[in-house]
């Protein structure tokens, strides 16, 4: 049934999700389950749906069919309360989208004050706690443009822990990134995954996938073709198209 509880251990589950823009079938009956605390690295080739499946995971994509459920409650029907259960859901993208007005640390504490209500002393606490966590709690007082890209996704994603998010969603937040700033950022989502962060993640850093997720989704078409643990995934892949894909990362 459509948006019944998920008393059954999963944090997440995609049910039987189609979506469509126009006529491009982009997500073609995926369904997916998280446990608490896992890591998935969602893998594929341009264009077979992965940011889509995202976005349609925090509602910020409607979907025309099935079920999106998030900690038991439905986000396809959520209406409302959408924005509440938004808020139990950091994203991050891949172009950092800081306010470029504001300090590094008033990026971080807007969205608590903001949404929760938390006094600034309170939040400025917290931002600073969590900019020590990224690594950049000394450029608290820079602003966005004073800072490499590393830092500034690493700022996005001091911002997106500062609501406490049950989970954490990844649209490669390192392919806008030059080489040397990738494994900055890497090393910080690294660290949340030992913390054991319930996290979603579409990159193209099999290196990141095989030393850190539980699992590895790969999506071709709209399609689910494959989902394994990384070891098994990039050496005992079932599928063809798996098999090209890994066979092009290997030779890259």
């Amino acid at each position: 049934m459509q948006g019944e509880p998920a008393d059954n251990g999963y944090l997440v589950e995609l049910r039987d999700v189609r979506k469509s823009f126009g006529d491009n079938l982009v997500l073609d009956g995926v369904d997916l389950r998280v446990r608490p605390g896992e890591a998935i690295v969602i893998a594929g080739p341009s264009g077979s749906g992965k940011s889509t499946m995202l976005r349609c995971v925090n509602g910020l994509e409607s979907v025309d069919s099935g079920d999106v459920i998030f900690d038991g409650r439905s986000i396809v029907q959520a209406g409302k309360e959408i924005s509440r259960l938004r808020a139990e859901i950091g994203m991050v993208f891949q172009q950092f989208n800081l306010f470029g007005h504001m300090t590094v640390v008033d990026n971080v504490t807007l969205a608590p004050m903001r949404v929760k209500g938390l006094q600034p002393k309170a939040a400025r606490q917290r931002a600073m706690e969590l900019l020590e966590r990224v690594g950049i709690a000394e450029k608290a007082d820079a602003y966005p443009a004073d800072l490499s890209g590393g830092q500034q996704q690493r700022v996005a994603i001091a911002r997106a822990l500062a609501m406490d998010p049950k989970l954490m969603l990844f649209d490669e937040p390192t392919s806008a990134l030059d080489p040397e700033m990738i494994r900055e950022v890497l090393d910080v989502m690294r660290a949340l995954a030992r913390d054991g962060m319930t996290m979603l993640v579409v990159t193209h850093e099999m290196g990141f996938a095989r030393e850190v997720c539980d699992r590895l989704v790969f999506i071709d078409g709209g399609v689910i073709v494959e989902e394994a643990p990384p070891d098994e995934f990039f050496t005992q892949t079932k599928s063809e198209r798996a098999r090209e894909f890994v066979d092009k990362i290997i030779h890259h």
